[in-house]
């Protein structure tokens, strides 16, 4: 379709496309028959998916294709309030749509840890006006993972206190469908959460990892001192020792690091702005639950917990948006 067919809101939408202006682009306003703005959206959910920040998602025309997947990059050009605004839109969307349809799952073995980022500073660089906000200093990311069908059942962006942990777990107990065996790391919010979430319809667990005192130097790196034991220690219910473990939550910490720019550590890609990490993170997690075929199940995580009969596309992924 040639550019004179199209909507004047169309042509709003490319005229602030590029990067000459600032102003981001307004996708909910746009002609759904619009090719160009489509293929800079699916361009945009396709490089944020393999875990470019905002900035390298600013492709230049003459990128190899090699670098870029199958696109050719119609996203040159475009201004970085144009990546965020894709971002906003399609990480709000993808969140809407897992909140609704991840529910009833049915699983064994639940899985549950948190992993550490920070937002415009480290915690220790705070100002004292802003202690205590959310979007200052340290934010975690709750997870929750089937054992099984590796499906991500729960994601949460906020701070590790008793108020998201019993937040996190009522939402992570409100999409199960049945009793389960749930494993958390030693975080001591969890010992009053999961009761206040579960009551007593849960087989609760704790591992608890004891590291030893690093010496100075170590204690200025980022990796934990050495691990010296890991304790086994069931809560209520009656859980099975042979599975209290968080290893697969745990290697979907390193996931997370690998395909989110805000994630990786000693670079200046850290966060920013807390809003678009909760958006980064639910488009990440639905790609990974419904697009990114798991290597060991050879489907994906929402085929293997009946969730979905297919393979998302991006394209799919991207019409959530519109």
């Amino acid at each position: 379709m040639g550019l004179r067919n199209r909507s004047s809101s169309t042509r709003h939408c490319l005229r602030h496309a590029s990067r000459r202006c600032a102003q981001p682009v307004k996708f909910r306003h746009c002609h759904p028959d619009d090719d160009r703005l489509y293929r800079v959206f699916v361009c945009t959910v396709r490089h944020s998916a393999m875990g470019r920040g905002s900035l390298s998602n600013q492709c230049s025309s003459d990128e190899p294709a090699s670098r870029t997947g199958d696109c050719p990059c119609p996203q040159a050009g475009c201004s970085i309030n144009t990546v965020t605004k894709l971002l906003e839109e399609v990480g709000f969307a993808c969140n809407v749509y897992q909140s609704e349809h991840i529910r009833n799952v049915k699983a064994s073995r639940v899985q549950v840890d948190e992993i550490w980022a920070f937002c415009q500073s480290k915690q220790k660089n705070v100002a004292p006006g802003n202690q205590g906000i959310l979007g200052h200093g340290d934010v975690w990311t709750y997870t929750a993972i089937d054992a099984d069908s590796k499906l991500m059942i729960s994601y949460m962006v906020g701070k590790r206190d008793a108020d998201y942990a019993l937040a996190f777990m009522t939402d992570v107990y409100s999409r199960l469908a049945n009793r389960v065996q749930l494993t958390t790391d030693g975080h001591g919010a969890y010992l009053n959460a999961v009761p206040d979430a579960f009551g007593t319809d849960v087989d609760f667990a704790m591992l608890v990892k004891h590291n030893g005192v690093g010496t100075p130097t170590e204690q200025q790196r980022y990796s934990p001192a050495k691990l010296i034991d890991a304790e086994k220690r069931p809560i209520t219910g009656n859980p099975d020792k042979r599975h209290i473990s968080t290893s697969y939550v745990e290697r979907s910490n390193l996931t997370m690091r690998m395909g989110m720019r805000r994630f990786t550590r000693l670079t200046n890609g850290f966060l920013k702005k807390v809003d678009n990490l909760e958006h980064a993170v639910s488009l990440h997690f639905m790609h990974y639950n419904y697009a990114r075929i798991h290597k060991t199940l050879r489907v994906t995580p929402a085929m293997e917990a009946g969730l979905t009969d297919h393979v998302w596309t991006l394209e799919e992924i991207a019409a959530l948006a519109q």
